[in-house]
């Protein structure tokens, strides 16, 4: 198969995606992207209107969204095995846009200061960012993982929003959030796709 020309920057969301192309075994040509002129330049904004990395080629189709080419990067590479079972799909595909949605939401509010009203929380997708993490939680007080005991391309994106939330202080150190970040990033594509995104760091004299 041909390499996926994949769109990065290192200080990005591109982090999750590396990870997926190494947990399914992809070969893949990366192409930092800088902030600034590079990234919202036409160029660039050929592959994303939006501007925004990641993004992935492959056989001439664009995907863009990390949840996206996560959920696709499982589908075309199924010997990596993390495609849901039948019986694993309802919880594969609910926590996957669960992340996609209300944590991606909810972070992005903590983030930034801001604390939905009562009537807000009925304008915002994930209502009450208090619920959303206390969700969450509750879902790995009893899982191990998205689809039970087993890893699946979900933990991937799912995991990666709960070790970036509580490495930025977005989440709340709750033992069974901290226990599935320290399960997922146990794994050697996490491990060997996070050393080359902190070596690129590292060159530009960024904090990792």
């Amino acid at each position: 198969m041909p390499p996926i020309t994949f769109y990065t920057n290192p200080m990005s969301r591109g982090q999750i995606v590396r990870w997926a192309l190494h947990e399914v075994g992809a070969p893949y040509e990366a192409h930092i992207v800088e902030y600034g002129e590079a990234m919202h330049g036409a160029e660039y904004r050929r592959i994303n209107p939006l501007g925004k990395v990641p993004a992935i080629v492959h056989e001439g189709r664009v995907v863009t969204e990390c949840a996206a080419i996560c959920a696709y990067l499982a589908e075309i590479f199924p010997e990596a095995d993390l495609l849901p079972r039948p019986e694993e799909r309802a919880d594969y595909y609910r926590w996957l846009f669960f992340a996609a949605g209300p944590v991606e939401q909810a972070n992005a509010l903590k983030a930034m200061g801001v604390t939905p009203t009562v009537e807000q929380r009925r304008m915002v997708g994930c209502g009450d960012p208090e619920a959303v993490m206390d969700a969450l939680s509750a879902k790995f007080d009893t899982d191990a993982y998205v689809c039970g005991d087993r890893f699946t391309m979900a933990d991937v994106y799912v995991g990666s929003h709960v070790d970036w939330g509580l490495a930025f202080g977005l989440m709340p150190k709750r033992n069974a959030l901290e226990a599935y970040a320290q399960r997922v990033s146990r794994r050697s594509a996490y491990q060997a796709a996070k050393a080359i995104d902190n070596a690129l760091i590292a060159e530009r004299g960024q904090p990792g």
